[in-house]
């Protein structure tokens, strides 16, 4: 079993300069990660939240790539709709070079409504732009020299993408799907999947089964590394701290359903858990001990997955996930 992590900086609240605070001890995470052992640190891309949650995800990657030396490096995800699909490869094949190939590109949709009115793109256009800017980047990747592309959104004529990414034909490419067509186009395009990290259990192995139909109508083999499921982390070591981490865990899911849903309830992302916020919670999170924790993820395990990425994990909860957990899966 691999481990990674999901997340990304956060300012510092009530700090003098809470950006630069929070950056720099995101940074020093992900370095002690690395030293811990574990396999990859994914980061997300968001913008108008409030929350300072990290926008621009390449830079800060790039960034990281300097910091480190063997752990892979990741986007969960570059939210295609809003970029342009030429620039988003040049700058992936550059990170992939200076990361000396630790790069996999992580892709999706997107799912917050007050991200699409921000960039004043419908959110109703986002399939067809997301699967057009997935045509642009295949092609300029497997295409030798100059291509063309000649789409709704998109049009280049006889251009070459430099640089070329050291990683060959291209970084793994990685899906973020939660609905049943997401799932099964990622299955027959080839694409790694990442599962998101407030569905519970039963609702992320439905959408693993899904898949699989889908790789196996495709004629595509089932691969447990090209699966990664996000999950929350709260070790939690008697019945109080277990309530708290209860706690923080609804209120979080509280607000990921109001980004993931529009007034009235009209659009709901797939991102949405459970109306039932306790059972999200505790359904949901890998929380309890070090030997529960443990139990849980030898049954995920059994269930085919081989790849977990810890959500935002505190600094102690890494180092005791490192040291407690992690020898369980040699």
């Amino acid at each position: 079993m691999k481990f990674g992590m999901f997340g990304g900086a956060r300012p510092v609240p009530n700090a003098g300069d809470g950006y630069h605070e929070g950056y720099n001890a995101y940074i020093n995470t992900v370095v002690n990660a690395e030293q811990f052992g574990y396999y990859s640190n994914f980061l997300v891309e968001h913008h108008f939240s409030g929350m300072g949650q990290v926008s621009a995800s390449l830079n800060l990657l790039t960034f990281l790539a300097a910091r480190t030396t063997d752990i892979r490096l990741g986007t969960a995800v570059v939210v295609l709709p809003w970029h342009n699909p030429v620039l988003i490869v040049e700058q992936a094949a550059t990170l992939d070079l200076l990361s000396g190939g630790r790069f996999d590109l992580g892709v999706g949709k997107g799912y917050r409504h007050n991200e699409f009115e921000g960039f004043s793109i419908p959110i109703e256009e986002a399939t067809e732009r997301f699967e057009e800017a997935m045509t642009v980047i295949r092609k300029a990747w497997t295409t030798e020299g100059r291509f063309s592309h000649h789409g709704k959104r998109w049009r280049f004529d006889n251009i070459m993408i430099e640089p070329a990414p050291l990683q060959k034909p291209h970084p793994p490419l990685w899906l973020a799907a939660g609905r049943p067509e997401s799932l099964r186009y990622a299955a027959r395009e080839g694409y790694n999947l990442l599962l998101d990290q407030f569905q519970t259990f039963e609702v992320i192995l439905e959408r693993l089964d899904i898949f699989k139909q889908a790789l196996q109508s495709a004629g595509r083999t089932y691969d447990p590394l090209g699966v990664a499921v996000a999950r929350g982390l709260f070790i939690a070591r008697n019945e109080e701290e277990r309530e708290a981490a209860i706690a923080a865990r609804m209120q979080s899911q509280e607000v990921m359903n109001a980004f993931a849903t529009t007034t009235g309830q009209i659009l709901k992302s797939s991102m949405a858990s459970d109306t039932d916020l306790r059972k999200a919670a505790v359904e949901g999170l890998l929380l309890g001990t070090p030997d529960e924790i443990i139990e849980r993820l030898k049954w995920l395990e059994a269930q085919g997955i081989d790849y977990v990425l810890l959500s935002s994990p505190a600094p102690d909860g890494l180092r005791i996930f490192a040291e407690e957990i992690m020898p369980a899966f040699p």
